[in-house]
C-alpha cells in the first residue's frame, strides 16, 4: 500500500472527516491513477484511505476514515446499500431519483440516477474510473436492475486526466426512458440529456413552484431556461393560463412541447421561444411586458471561485431585468447551481439586482436541491444549487 505524507498542520480538514486533500497539502508520495493510498499525518500516524490522482489540484478523495477497512469489492457493495438505505426514507414523488451523490454517500466521483428501470452511472474520479465495473456489479445486485447507462462525459473528467465516454456498461436498449414525478409524465433521453438527463435535484422545487401558482393567482409565467419544461408543466399544473418558456436549444423546446401535450395541457397555452434568455429579457422590456410569475433556472456561471466575479455579474443581470419584468405581488424564483457561489452570496447578488432595478421584495422562501441531493455536515461544498422565492412588493 502506498503512502501519502501530509506537511505539518494539513491534517486538520481530515480531522474533521474534509473528503479532499489538496495537492499542496502533500509532503510526499504519490501513485497511480485511481488507486488506494494510505494518507498519514507529518508525525506517521493514519488519517484515512484515499484514492490518488495525480492530474488533479484534489490530489487525492478520500474512501474512509477507518483504518481497519479494506477498500474493496465489500466496501462499495456496504456503501451502495447505505446510499439507497437513505432513499427509502425520502418518499420520493418520482420513479427518477437520485440513489448516489458522490462525496455525500462516501463515493467521491459517483453519481448514480434512476430513471424506472434504467441506472445512469457517472465516474467522474480517478478512484470512481479504477473501480467502475465493481461498482456497476454492485450497483445491478443493490437494484436488481438490469440495465446500467454510462455517462462519464462532464467536463470535469478532464482535469482528472480522464477521457469522456458515454455508452451502455450493463445490458442495453432505447435510452429513452419514460418516468412520472408528481404525476407529471416525462421522457428522458438518458444518452443526450443534460446531466444523467434530467434535472432531478429540481423535483421539489417543481412542486413548490405549482402550489405558488395555485395558491397566488397566477396567470402568465415566464419560464427562462426552459429546458424539457418541467416548470412550464409545474405552473399550467397549477392553474397558470400563459406559459412563455425559453431556452437556447431548440430540440429542448420540442421536447418541451411534446411534454405539454402528453400531459394534457393545450400546447397554445405555452409560447416557445428559441433565444438567448438575457437577450428574451432584454426584449419583454422594450415591448412592456410583464409577467405574474417567473423562473430564472440558469446553467452553472462559476466553474471554479476564479470565476466568481464574473458570475456574479451575470447573475445579477439577469435577475435585475427579471425583477423588471415582474408585475406587482408577482413571484420570482430564481437560482444558482454555482457551487463557488455560496447562499449568502446569491442572496446579496439579488438584492444588488432588486437596487438597480429599483424593485424591493419579500423573500418568502429559501430553495436548495432535493433531498436525494444530500448535504453533509463535514462536506459544505457540496451545497451547490441554491435558489430564492422572491415576491415584489
Amino acid at each position: 500500500m502506498k503512502t501519502i505524507r501530509l506537511k505539518p498542520a494539513k491534517e486538520r480538514a481530515l480531522d474533521r472527516r474534509h473528503p479532499w486533500v489538496f495537492s499542496g497539502a502533500i509532503a510526499k508520495g504519490g501513485g497511480d491513477p485511481g488507486e488506494t493510498v494510505r494518507i498519514e499525518a507529518d508525525d506517521g500516524h493514519f488519517l484515512a484511505w484515499g484514492a490518488f490522482s495525480p492530474s488533479s489540484q484534489i490530489r487525492v478523495r478520500v474512501w474512509s476514515f477507518d483504518e481497519s477497512e479494506r477498500i474493496d469489492a465489500d466496501f462499495f457493495a456496504r456503501r451502495i446499500a447505505r446510499a439507497l438505505a437513505y432513499r427509502t426514507r425520502l418518499a420520493i414523488p418520482s420513479d427518477a431519483l437520485r440513489l448516489v451523490h458522490g462525496e455525500a454517500d462516501g463515493l467521491p466521483g459517483l453519481i448514480v440516477d434512476r430513471y424506472n428501470d434504467v441506472l445512469v452511472a457517472q465516474f467522474l474520479s480517478a478512484g470512481a474510473e479504477r473501480w467502475r465495473d465493481v461498482i456497476v456489479r454492485a450497483l445491478a445486485a443493490a437494484t436488481g436492475l438490469e440495465r446500467v447507462f454510462e455517462r462519464s462525459d462532464a467536463s470535469v473528467r478532464q482535469r482528472e486526466g480522464l477521457e469522456g465516454r458515454s455508452g451502455w456498461r450493463l445490458g442495453s436498449g432505447p435510452t429513452e426512458v419514460a418516468i412520472v414525478e408528481h404525476g407529471w409524465h416525462l421522457n428522458v433521453d438518458v444518452a443526450e440529456g443534460h446531466k444523467t438527463g434530467y434535472y432531478l435535484d429540481q423535483r421539489d422545487n417543481r412542486a413548490i413552484f405549482r402550489d405558488w401558482v395555485r395558491n397566488g393567482g397566477i396567470r402568465t409565467v415566464l419560464n427562462g431556461h426552459a429546458y424539457t419544461g418541467g416548470f412550464a408543466i409545474a405552473a399550467l399544473a397549477g392553474g397558470a393560463a400563459h406559459v412563455t418558456s425559453v431556452d437556447s436549444s431548440k430540440p429542448a423546446l420540442e421536447r418541451a412541447r411534446r411534454h405539454i401535450a402528453l400531459n394534457g395541457f393545450e400546447d397554445a397555452a405555452v409560447e416557445f421561444v428559441v433565444a438567448d434568455v438575457n437577450a428574451g429579457l432584454r426584449g419583454y422590456l422594450v415591448e412592456g411586458r410583464s409577467f405574474d410569475a417567473i423562473v430564472l433556472d440558469p446553467p452553472k456561471f462559476a466553474a471554479s471561485a476564479a470565476h466568481v466575479e464574473r458570475a456574479a455579474r451575470a447573475y445579477k443581470d439577469l435577475n435585475r431585468r427579471a425583477l423588471k419584468l415582474l408585475a406587482p405581488d408577482g413571484v420570482l424564483m430564481t437560482f444558482s447551481c454555482s457551487g463557488a457561489v455560496d447562499a449568502s452570496l446569491f442572496h446579496k447578488i439579488v438584492a444588488s439586482a432588486g437596487a438597480e432595478a429599483g424593485v424591493d421584495g419579500y423573500i418568502a422562501r429559501r430553495l436548495e436541491a432535493a433531498p436525494d441531493h444530500p448535504t453533509t455536515l463535514a462536506f459544505p461544498e457540496g451545497e451547490y444549487l441554491k435558489g430564492l422565492i422572491v415576491i415584489r412588493r
